[in-house]
Formats: structure tokens, C-alpha cells, sequence
């Protein structure tokens, strides 16, 4: 048998000085390579020349280990992946480091194992089986779709890698409804750091580090008052670069990629099928979105997949899971089109190895997981595939794991990921909210969980499942649901977690047989909470949420408990004329407004509800009030004590004449202060000249729209005037006599013109009333 020259393998090792690698060794090592800001490790190569008989191709001949990875999210309402591109340095915190296929060498000459092309006989017949067993298999593998025009491999040194990269997911949204709050939410992503070596050409070229990050990015989450769904605003996949390259450069990813696939349908044999998977690693561990895209439209998936199912080797399964891991960074828009081809097959084996991952002993079985669980949020990220991907027999069940198997905290982060991507899916609320154990594993891990990354899905998980108004109420009848939200909503430290956690609060207020439940549960317990997000979260979206859960709670059945709640009416009219965020304020503002007007004329909370309105009042943002003020000024029983009220009237007074308010508004405004003036017991204290001034003005208004609010001033000050004590300041004050003057006039036009008119036509008696007093 002809001896085929090989390059020689470059290894790289943390030492400081070179060593051989002992031919018995494993082939396999999982380096763990850590770095710190300022100190540095040396790497040296270690070139591992092969013997000269026997096979070519040994266990002993490559080195593939696993990366770290750690968790890296930023928080700015809108979630950002914020990846470590430090040439030199990565993240150390990880509790638990990710695994992934890393390569050694980037020349093919140097990557691809060269294999013996003569074969004994029974390399033959056993070839033959291969062939036929090919034949047969269900994954079908195209490796001519994108064309046959391939340019030669080239024979240049240099990393198919693309150096660094980073990548930030962006969602928004507000679903509008009339007085109702949206959420735009996007929950922040976990990023894994890869690290690649590349090995110089064997022409003296330098030795090249790759740091590069991946990305899984889950959506945006967005609730609405009426909805409360979350749009997707899913990724487009893959890192935020995409390198232009030119035909030549295509066309040789596609003759690589063709070869790669050619050697694993060929590959015979344990260590050739080793072989074959580390050339294949070496080939997709890149992230270069496009070439990514390719290999799946030739089939590395299919293979991948094919060859999975039919071995039972450990070392081969963390491969070929490596492999998938690394073929599914493509766009979703691909991920999505394979699917269809691999995904009905493939997503069974691959829970399928997750189970025995988790359940049995197995080498390298924290690797395997990790890689499995990627390509299971690869999938999940695609929002038509959540649907599907959820009925796939055995999926609920192995995301309810996460919170009773023994599994690394960055293990848990990415399937609390998977889960979050799946509640998203309007379809999957509920079914997941029914699926045995599943829930309580969610509520788990948001309030036990020691990874911050984890609850921050875990809560978002609950927000998603809270959208929909078939879970609504059977989520709030939840003691334990509901525990765990206020424990988020209070104390987390993670900005994201609280929001989400607010926001599955006013989801569940939104169902109406669920406001009572909530205000009531636990002494207050979920209003309370409220009142905190509200008037301390450093978080304006939290603010916001919060401002409008209370809204939504509020109502004719839970007004009265939530305007008596301990400091409750105070904080909101704090929050409306202080807080930074003017959206904050407006929905402060219609909370405070919709406790005031569903409280009953005889509540015990109407004179703190008067004067937080008064305080309210004061904000530009303001809205509702002057109309919560007629409606309590209707009330006979209420007036004197409302006319007392500090500041009340002159409030009304501002309102009716500034243009900061609507017309709307200052009608209402106006009401108000006639209302009052109807009891005798409010003439002497309204006769003032904030009070004559803002009536004068509004009996002015010539507009066709404000016929109301002048007929309302001229009757308020009809009313004042029958004070007798009142008339003689009345007709003193500049102007009074000249508008009375003029409402006679338009009085007795009305009267010849025959129009009716719902109020006396008392202006002429008005007017001689104030002459004589003058």
C-alpha cells in the first residue's frame, strides 16, 4: 500500500514550551483556554509529524476542543448583543464554558486528512453496503443546487474566519387601542464566544488568532392592552457583517463545501468517519452568514443528519452535533427553507440525544448539549417554524427539564431562550401553559435561578404566555405565578427582567375577571408592586407598563380598594408632574383619572383623590382630570366639600381659559365650576376674581364650537349673582357688566328667532340686578 504524504497537523497549547503528543493519546482534547484583560497566555504550535506505515489516518492525529462562552446583554429598552471582540481576550465568568468544534490549521494541505485511495476487499464489499445504505436514506443531499461551475480549490494559506463580530437585535412596537398600553419589549440576547486557530500554510506565513462571537438572537417581545401579543421582529441570522465576495471566492465555497459532503457519504470506518467530521468542522466553523447559507443549500445538514443517525459513537456524536451547530448560523430565511427537507427528522434524533445526554453517562455530554440546544434556538428563531417546532413529540417535555436536570447555567440560558421563542407563537400559549410541569419549571427558574440571563427569559417567557386571553385567567388564579411575578417585578437586578415581569402584570389586568383577583390577592401584594415599578424603577418602560397595569386594574369593582391603598393616588401624582418620561406621565395621569371617576360619591378616599388630582393638574401631561372634575362636581352631596378642597377651584379656573388644554377639556372645566356654584353654600367662597376672570373670558368665546362652554359661564355667573353679597364686587370687576350686556343681546335675538333654549334666559335680570348694586 502506497505511503500518501500528509502536512503536519498544527496544535495549539497553552504551554510554554513544545510537546509532542503521544500517539495512544486521545484524539479528542477539550482545551479550556483562559483569558484574562491583562495576561496574556502563549500559545505554541506543535507539529505532529505522522509515521511512515500503517494507515495514514489514526485518532491521535487531531486536536479539536471546546470554546468558552460566557453571556454577554445590555439593556436599553431595546436589547443589544454585545459580543467581546477582543483579539486577545474572553470572557472568563462563565461558570460553565460552552463547548464547540474548534480547528487547528487553516491550509487545506494542513486541514484535510489525506486518505489512502487504494482499498482492500473488504473495504470494498463494505463500501458497496455504504453505497446502498445511501441509497436509501430519507435526508436527501443535494450538492449541485447552486451550480456546477466550481472553481479549484485554492492552494493559498489564511482563516476562512472573518475576525471579529458583533450583533444587536432590535424590536419595537406599540399596539395602540383606545386607552389602552403596548409594551415594546426586546429581551436581550446571550452571546457565544468561539475560538478559532488557524495555522500557518507551511510557507513560513504567521500563525493567525480568531476571536469571533456567535450569535442567537431571539425577538423583540411587544404586548398590547387589547392583544397583548408580541410581534416578531425576528434576526435575519447571522453575524452583523456579511463579507461581498466575489464569484471566484463563491465558487470555491462551493467546490469545498461539495468535497466536504462528498467525504462524509464516503467516509467507512470509525476513524475515516472521524476524519471526514474534522475536515467538516474545519470547513464550517466560521461566521460568515453567506457561506453558511450555501452549505445548507448543498445539503451539509442532510448528511450531517444522515450520518448522526447512524452512529453511536460518542466522539462522533459531539462532532456532528459541533458540525450542525456550526451549518445552522445561516440566515433564518435559509434555516427555514432546509427545514422543511431535514427538521421533521432531525429535531427527533436530536431530543432524542439530548435525553440520553441528560440521563445517562456519556463523554463529552455538556458539549453535546449545548450544541444540540443551539440548533434547537436556530430553530426557534424562525417564527414560522415555532409552531411546528413545538408539537414535535418530546420538545415540551425536554424544555421542562431544564429546571430538574443537572445542566451547566449556560445550558439553562439557552433553552429558557428556546422557550421564550416558542411562547411567542400565539399558537403554542396554550399548549405550553397546559403541558405538565412545564410552567412550574418556568416559574423555577425566574425565581431561583442564580443566572441573571435565565430568569430574564424565564420572565419573558411569562409575559409572552400572559398575552394571550386564554391563559389570562388561569395564570392569575396562580398563587405561585403570581408570587413569582411581584419577587421579579421588586427585586431583581436585572432591568429586563423587571420590565417583562411589570409587563405580564398588566397583560393579566387586561382580562376583566382577573382585576379584582389582582388587586386583592395577598393584601395588595400586585399593587403594591406596581406602586414600586412606578415610582422607582430606573427603567422608563418598566415605568410605563406599571402606569398602565394600574389602569388597567382599575375599575367601578376595585377603585375604591385601590384609591384607600397606602400611598397609591400620592404616587401617582407625583409621577405625573415629576417623572422625566412625558409617556410615564400621560398614563400615570389616566390611571389616577379612571381610580378617581370609578370611585363611589360616598368613598372615603374622595378628599386624597381631590387633592392628587389638584396636584396632577399642574403637569402638561396631564389628561381626564377637568372631566373626572364635572362628574364629582354633578354630585350635590360632594360639592361643598369639594369647592373646600385647597386649590380646586383655581385649578378649574386654569383650566377653563388656558390653551394648553382642549376645547373639550376647558367645556368641562367650566361645567364644573357652574355645577358648584348651584350649591348656596360655594357663592361667597367662588366670588373671587380668579374665578370672575376665568367666567368672563369663557362667557367671550365667539366660536361655534364654544357656544356651550359660554352658556355654561354666563349660567355660573347668573348663579353667583344671586348671592346678594356677591353683586356689588360682581359689577365692579372690569368687564362683567359689558359681557352680561352682550349676553342679553344674543338672549333676546334667541327669543324673537324663536329657538329654544334648555337654560331660563336670565342675563336682562342679571344685568339690572348689578346696575342696582353698583
Amino acid at each position: 500500500m502506497p505511503r500518501v504524504e500528509e502536512s503536519p497537523v498544527i496544535v495549539w497549547s497553552q504551554r510554554g514550551t513544545s510537546s509532542t503528543i503521544p500517539h495512544h493519546q486521545h484524539q479528542y482534547q477539550h482545551q479550556h483556554q483562559h483569558h484574562h484583560h491583562h495576561q496574556h497566555p502563549r500559545k505554541t504550535a506543535i507539529i505532529v509529524k505522522k509515521g511512515k506505515g500503517g494507515s495514514n489516518i489514526n485518532s491521535n492525529s487531531h486536536n479539536i476542543g471546546g470554546s468558552s462562552s460566557t453571556s454577554n446583554s445590555s439593556s436599553n429598552g431595546i436589547s443589544n448583543i454585545n459580543s467581546s471582540e477582543s483579539r486577545s481576550t474572553a470572557a472568563s465568568s462563565s461558570a460553565a464554558a460552552m463547548k464547540s468544534i474548534k480547528t487547528t490549521g487553516s491550509d487545506r494541505s494542513a486541514r484535510r486528512v489525506q486518505r489512502h485511495r487504494s482499498r482492500s476487499s473488504s473495504d470494498n464489499h463494505f463500501e458497496l453496503q455504504h453505497e446502498h445504505m445511501l441509497s436509501r436514506q430519507q435526508f436527501r443531499t443535494n450538492t449541485s443546487r447552486l451550480g456546477n461551475n466550481s472553481a479549484k480549490k485554492g492552494s493559498g494559506s489564511g482563516s476562512n474566519g472573518n475576525g471579529n463580530g458583533s450583533f444587536s437585535a432590535n424590536g419595537n412596537g406599540i399596539g395602540n387601542g383606545n386607552g389602552s398600553f403596548s409594551a415594546n419589549n426586546n429581551n436581550n440576547t446571550n452571546t457565544t464566544t468561539v475560538m478559532a486557530l488557524s495555522s500557518n500554510n507551511g510557507n513560513g506565513g504567521t500563525t493567525k488568532h480568531r476571536v469571533v462571537n456567535s450569535l442567537h438572537g431571539t425577538d423583540s417581545y411587544e404586548s398590547g392592552y387589547s392583544h397583548m401579543s408580541r410581534r416578531s421582529d425576528h434576526l435575519g441570522g447571522g453575524p452583523p457583517r456579511t463579507i461581498h465576495k466575489t464569484d471566484h471566492d463563491r465558487n470555491e465555497t462551493i467546490h469545498n463545501v461539495k468535497i466536504i459532503i462528498s467525504d462524509l457519504n464516503k467516509a467507512i470506518g470509525h476513524e475515516r468517519r472521524i476524519a471526514a467530521i474534522t475536515n467538516a468542522c474545519a470547513e464550517f466553523d466560521h461566521w460568515d452568514t453567506d457561506k453558511h447559507n450555501i452549505e445548507l443549500q448543498l445539503g451539509c445538514s442532510n448528511v450531517l443528519s444522515m450520518v448522526l443517525s447512524m452512529t453511536d459513537n460518542e466522539d462522533e456524536i459531539r462532532m456532528i452535533c459541533a458540525a450542525l451547530e456550526m451549518v445552522y448560523r445561516a440566515s433564518t430565511a435559509v434555516v427555514s427553507k432546509t427545514f422543511q427537507d431535514v427538521g421533521p427528522d432531525v429535531v427527533p434524533l436530536l431530543l432524542k440525544l439530548l435525553e440520553q445526554c441528560e440521563t445517562t453517562h456519556q463523554k463529552h455530554a455538556a458539549v453535546s448539549i449545548i450544541n444540540i440546544t443551539k440548533v434547537l434556538l436556530y430553530f426557534s428563531r424562525v417564527a414560522e417554524l415555532r409552531t411546528t417546532l413545538a408539537r414535535h413529540g418530546g420538545m415540551l417535555d425536554t424544555l421542562t427539564r431544564v429546571a430538574f436536570s443537572t445542566l451547566s447555567p449556560d445550558c439553562r440560558v439557552l433553552r429558557m431562550r428556546v422557550i421564550a421563542n416558542l411562547s411567542n407563537s400565539e399558537e403554542n400559549k396554550v399548549m405550553m401553559m397546559s403541558h405538565s410541569g412545564l410552567l412550574d419549571a418556568i416559574l423555577k427558574i425566574a425565581a431561583l435561578d442564580l443566572s441573571d440571563k435565565a430568569r430574564e427569559y424565564a420572565s419573558a417567557s411569562l409575559m409572552d404566555l400572559a398575552s394571550s386571553t386564554k391563559t389570562q385567567v388561569p395564570m392569575a388564579n396562580h398563587d405561585k405565578l403570581l408570587s413569582t411575578l411581584v419577587k421579579l417585578a421588586v427585586t431583581d437586578e436585572g432591568e429586563e427582567t423587571r420590565e417583562y415581569a411589570v409587563t405580564a402584570m398588566q397583560n393579566l389586568a387586561f382580562s376583566k375577571e382577573n382585576r379584582e383577583r389582582l388587586v386583592t390577592y395577598a393584601d395588595g401584594v400586585v399593587v403594591e408592586a406596581l406602586k414600586k415599578a412606578l415610582s422607582v424603577d430606573t427603567n422608563e418602560k418598566s415605568r410605563r407598563r406599571a402606569a398602565g397595569a394600574l389602569t388597567n386594574l382599575a375599575c367601578e369593582e376595585t377603585a375604591e380598594l385601590m384609591s384607600t391603598h397606602n400611598g397609591l393616588v400620592e404616587i401617582l401624582s407625583r409621577v405625573i408632574t415629576q417623572d422625566k418620561n412625558d409617556d410615564v406621565q400621560k398614563r400615570a395621569s389616566l390611571a389616577l383619572s379612571k381610580i378617581a371617576s370609578s370611585c363611589a360619591t360616598d368613598s372615603r378616599s374622595f378628599e386624597s383623590t381631590m387633592n392628587a388630582l389638584v396636584v396632577a393638574a399642574t403637569s402638561p401631561n396631564s389628561t381626564g382630570i377637568p372631566a373626572v372634575f364635572r362628574v364629582k362636581a354633578r354630585n350635590a352631596s360632594r360639592r361643598s366639600e369639594m369647592a373646600r378642597i385647597p386649590g380646586l377651584i383655581e385649578t378649574l379656573a386654569d383650566m377653563s381659559t388656558s390653551p394648553s388644554y382642549t376645547s373639550k377639556d376647558r367645556d368641562n372645566a367650566t361645567r364644573a365650576i357652574m355645577h358648584l356654584t348651584n350649591e348656596s353654600d360655594n357663592r361667597k367662597i367662588m366670588c373671587n376674581k380668579v374665578v370672575l376672570k376665568a367666567l368672563l373670558e369663557a362667557s367671550n368665546l365667539d366660536g361655534s364650537e364654544d357656544t356651550e362652554t359660554r352658556d355654561s359661564a354666563i349660567v355660573a355667573i347668573e348663579r353667583l349673582a344671586t348671592e346678594v353679597s356677591n353683586r356689588q364686587y360682581m359689577a365692579r370687576h372690569d368687564g362683567l357688566l359689558v359681557a352680561i350686556a352682550k349676553a342679553t343681546e344674543r338672549e333676546s335675538k334667541s327669543e324673537l328667532a324663536g329657538e329654544k333654549n334648555s337654560q331660563p334666559r336670565l342675563a336682562k335680570q342679571l344685568l339690572m340686578s348689578l346696575l342696582l348694586a353698583m
